[in-house]
């Protein structure tokens, strides 16, 4: 039978025999789906992760933290806002997507500026951005770090960044902190409360030394900072980076994680 053709043909193909028996071939019956598992697919499809290409809104949450260092004369304030992705459904998620650094300080001006930069183009890039806390807190100041509150070893500047960028991915669930098993908080109230006895051991002398006794327990529960209260004699623990480790029974032990050079 002839077929007249009245439109531009824009490709063809040759008809086989296994092309008629398949259009011949009686149809296969399509599964239900329930709409509730319908809807969860649908839904899942449309959730959306960060990527280099999501706009910025008009509004952002932030989070500003200060950073009081004897490296430089004036405090340095970080402002991290986040973008909230999903919102109001189960797959809502809090994203770091921008980073700024203010000071009165002129000083690091010229790098903390590319610095920020880079920083908000790894965040709006998307995928694991946590790999940027280890970096930067391997970063070493030739001239020497310092000890901030609490006892807590910054080897530079940079690192201390890399500790409050941490700090903002752990309140916003980026990063989760094993915390310690209850044997290891057992452990280590039990180590302070050993040395806080024998250093009051040592310093019950006569009444005539009464004045001095006085001055070393003093100086023996000074607080360290954030109310934490470590031996000003006290080492840097290697593990932790607090000036919390001293000398029990021979042994290098911390007051803080619980660390021990003897096991």
């Amino acid at each position: 039978m002839a077929v007249k053709i009245d439109k531009k043909i824009k490709g063809y193909s040759v008809l086989t025999p296994e092309d008629k028996a398949r259009e011949n071939a009686p149809a296969t019956p399509v599964a239900s789906v329930s709409r509730d598992i319908a809807e969860q697919e649908s839904q899942g499809a449309e959730v959306i992760h960060m990527h280099e290409r999501i706009e910025r809104p008009e509004v952002l949450i932030g989070s500003t933290y200060k950073i009081k260092s004897p490296l430089v004369e004036h405090a340095m304030y970080v402002t991290i806002n986040d973008i909230v992705l999903n919102a109001g459904t189960e797959h809502e998620l809090r994203r770091p997507f921008e980073i700024f650094v203010n000071s009165k300080s002129m000083e690091h001006f010229q790098w903390i500026v590319a610095l920020t930069r880079i920083m908000s183009a790894v965040f709006r890039k998307g995928g694991d951005v946590t790999f940027l806390v280890d970096e930067m807190k391997a970063v070493f100041d030739p001239r020497g770090g310092y000890f901030k509150s609490g006892g807590v070893y910054m080897p530079s500047l940079v690192a201390e960044l890399g500790a409050i960028v941490e700090e903002h991915m752990k309140s916003i669930g980026l990063i989760h902190d094993p915390e310690m098993s209850a044997h290891q908080k057992a452990l280590i109230a039990e180590k302070r409360k050993q040395y806080e006895e024998r250093s009051k051991k040592n310093t019950e002398v006569t009444p005539a030394a009464a004045p001095a006794v006085a001055e070393a327990r003093d100086e023996d529960v000074a607080v360290t900072g954030d109310g934490t209260s470590f031996p000003p004699s006290a080492t840097m623990c290697h593990k932790c980076s607090t000036k919390a480790l001293v000398i029990m029974d021979g042994c290098a032990t911390c007051l803080n994680c619980g660390y021990s050079k003897c096991g």
